[in-house]
């Protein structure tokens, strides 16, 4: 039977690249599962790639259907963005592992769904600073960047990610991403490896 690996990270701690890496290495043999989101694309995303973008009518239709498997409602300075995983065929725990990237009511969600021993958690920590300059850095690349968005994300993340919270998803493995990444990269696929 295959695992799903839910990859779990305050904003700006590093999922994105860290998720591109381990997908790109063959010998991990992960497959990748895409999440929807009602959220606008941002400049350079591509639907299907990072996200697959949905109205909230095509989010209506997948809930009546029975389709989803988890979700996220964020309250933004923008309106209301939702973030789900749909039951669309793409995992088949016969068929190999999954990468997923993924927040703790989600990896909960998940777990409930397939089986808490078909779900590892992988949890990325980073210094609050280091995250900030991320934030900062990937809007000043936006056409029109959201400043108080990116504000009341990494607020929000306090709570999300709290020590309660961490025990409540029986999550006892932290990997940082501080330094250097590749350290941390490495450490995660021979937590991978271990854990297949």
């Amino acid at each position: 039977m295959g695992k799903i690996f839910v990859l779990l990270g305050k904003s700006s701690s590093g999922k994105d690249a860290i998720f591109r890496n381990l997908m790109s290495d063959d010998s991990l043999g992960l497959k990748k599962v895409v999440i929807y989101t009602t959220r606008p694309m941002r400049e350079g995303e591509k639907d299907g790639v990072q996200y697959f973008f949905s109205d909230k009518k095509g989010y209506e239709e997948l809930l009546k259907s029975r389709k989803i498997i988890e979700e996220r409602k964020y309250d933004t300075v923008y309106g209301e963005w939702i973030y789900f995983t749909v039951d669309d065929g793409q995992i088949d725990l016969s068929d190999g592992n999954y990468l997923i990237i993924g927040t703790i009511d989600s990896l909960m969600s998940i777990s409930e769904y397939y089986g808490s021993e078909s779900v590892i958690p992988i949890l990325i920590n980073t210094d609050d600073g280091i995250r900030l300059q991320r934030a900062l850095k990937r809007e000043l690349k936006q056409a029109e960047p959201k400043y108080a968005e990116m504000c009341r994300r990494f607020l929000a993340d306090e709570e999300d990610f709290s020590e309660e919270r961490k025990a409540m998803a029986k999550i006892t493995r932290v990997f940082n991403n501080n330094d250097a990444i590749e350290d941390c990269i490495n450490e995660i696929k021979d937590y991978i490896i271990s854990n297949k």
